[in-house]
């Protein structure tokens, strides 16, 4: 590799390093004071950056509160372009989401420190919750457009892709509510299995 391919590795890591650190920041900052209370000025303190650092990353407080969120959205659909090609539209949706709470490498919500905290505040905070509803509809419009490419679907106008990634993403959103109002941060696999289970019954298994 050249001395341009190394610099240009080492930027890329040095941005993903503050940008985590922001975004952790953010999280604490909010679970321990309440949304309210927390300034970007104290998110860019605590992760040890200038102000217009923090600019560079998040629009918002709320932006860099819910970053690992987006993320965790972004993996459900790299495990969705990843399943078989056989396997049933549907059931590749839900395998997929079964696969992210797997993950022993990047723990989903119910492994992961605070994010049980986080998503409690989320539900009664209006701008964090409306901030959380934009993410959600983001994954599920990348999650469409997988779906369309897995079941060979060229014209948009097709309704098959949006109302199967709304009904397994709906399972997926009344699992999470069902989860934030529990006491148990590690039943979101349970509930989710339930989820799917309502949904549709014992789904096939291709």
């Amino acid at each position: 590799m050249n001395d341009e391919g190394t610099a240009g590795d080492r930027r890329g890591r040095k941005a993903r390093r503050t940008r985590e650190a922001l975004a952790e920041a953010a999280c604490v900052l909010v679970c321990d004071r309440g949304l309210k209370a927390v300034t970007v000025e104290d998110i860019a303190d605590r992760a040890d950056v200038a102000r217009r650092t923090f600019s560079r990353y998040f629009s918002s407080k709320e932006d860099a509160v819910l970053d690992s969120v987006r993320a965790d959205g972004d993996r459900i659909n790299a495990a969705l372009r990843a399943r078989p090609a056989g396997e049933a539209p549907l059931v590749a949706y839900r395998n997929a989401v079964a696969d992210w709470l797997r993950d022993d490498e990047r723990p989903a919500w119910h492994r992961r420190s605070r994010i049980f905290e986080l998503m409690r505040i989320a539900d009664r905070e209006p701008t964090l919750y409306a901030a959380f509803q934009h993410i959600r509809v983001e994954a599920q419009a990348d999650s469409i457009r997988i779906l369309a490419d897995r079941m060979g679907i060229a014209d948009e106008h097709d309704l098959r892709p949006a109302v199967l990634v709304g009904a397994g993403a709906g399972a997926l959103v009344a699992a999470q509510a069902a989860w934030v109002r529990g006491s148990r941060e590690d039943a979101l696999p349970g509930i989710v299995h339930a989820a799917f289970t309502a949904l549709t019954g014992e789904l096939p298994q291709s």
